[in-house]
């Protein structure tokens, strides 16, 4: 089968101007390489199609039977739903979720208050377009400020957890004002943080792992998986797939998971984070729809790695997945 790879390029001379985490969410040559490597591994005979405008030209002028998407897209909050949106409008199926899916979950607030309808508990939090809508904001400390609507940590710093209003505003001004997105400020879940990856469809999708998320010397209170950490992993995050967790706790989590993946319409494969609270209950953070599979440091792989399982299979069960639901398998 000839598999179109759909995907947006990481580029350092693209950080021109703005902060330089905007193009964070961009897949590194090694990641295309790897999946490329995979599918051929598999026997099939995968074609880069890349994004943007190279994407169209490509994808009108000689269609592959399918479409591994990890696409990111630029610029809006419905950026991921993109390349889905073009191949639906084509008729060439493709790999993950719909540009519904994909809209909404982008947007941190909204997927959130999807999740809360099935019954998942989420942190209260509030949104600000402006620094005076902000300076509006009365909310229980110690918070922390989010991009409303980006992933990949972007715009998630060290400092993000805001212990006073002073830090609140300050943080939550040079948010605004550098990404020109809007924010939220979140209320601090401030026990472990679990990001559990879903491979499969509707009802028979399943928990693939888990994974345990901590710093090797900040307590789980103080430690916030910022963009610094995300770069740093190696030398500051343990990792610890299917930890230990008393069963409770585990069975809330993989519920939890699978109920978020189920009412987002998400398909194929996600990724879902959450910190436990000090209740001991998980708390839905947010889902990515288009989980990273850079080979090295993305958490869908390190939790497969840890398994002991191959990338190859980690790409062939997201590809079957896909190909099961769309009747090609």
């Amino acid at each position: 089968m000839r598999i179109g790879i759909a995907y947006d390029l990481f580029d350092p001379s693209l950080v021109k101007e703005g902060p330089p985490d905007l193009y964070e969410e961009w897949d590194q040559e090694v990641t295309i390489n790897a999946i490329a490597e995979a599918l051929s591994q598999m026997g099939h005979e995968p074609v880069l199609l890349g994004g943007g405008k190279a994407f169209l030209d490509r994808i009108l002028s000689d269609p592959p039977d399918l479409v591994f998407n990890i696409a990111e897209g630029y610029g809006t909050r419905s950026r991921e739903a993109h390349i889905p949106a073009i191949l639906e409008f084509l008729g060439i199926p493709y790999t993950g979720s719909d540009p519904l899916t994909l809209a909404l979950t982008l947007d941190k607030e909204l997927a959130k208050t999807v999740v809360a309808s099935a019954g998942v508990k989420v942190p209260a939090s509030r949104t600000a377009e402006t620094v005076a809508e902000l300076e509006e904001v009365e909310f229980p400390l110690p918070a922390i400020l989010k991009l409303r609507w980006e992933g990949s940590s972007m715009g998630l710093r060290r400092n993000s957890k805001v212990k006073t209003r002073e830090e609140m505003l300050s943080l939550g001004r040079w948010l605004l004002e550098t990404y020109g997105r809007p924010i939220m400020v979140e209320e601090f879940v401030p026990g472990r943080e679990i990001t559990v990856g879903v491979i499969g469809n509707g009802r028979d999708a399943r928990v693939f792992a888990s994974l345990l998320i901590e710093h090797v010397s900040l307590p789980n209170e103080d430690f916030v998986y910022s963009i610094e950490a995300k770069r740093n992993c190696k030398e500051e995050i343990r990792y610890t797939v299917n930890p230990p967790l008393d069963e409770a706790t585990r069975v809330a989590l993989e519920e939890s998971a699978l109920s978020a993946y189920r009412v987002l319409g998400c398909r194929d494969v996600s990724r879902i984070d959450f910190r436990l609270g000090s209740d001991g209950e998980p708390y839905f953070l947010e889902v990515n729809p288009l989980p990273g599979l850079n080979p090295t440091y993305s958490d869908l792989w390190i939790m497969a790695d840890q398994l002991g399982i191959k990338y190859q299979e980690l790409v062939g069960e997201i590809l079957g997945a896909a190909l099961k639901r769309l009747g090609m398998a």
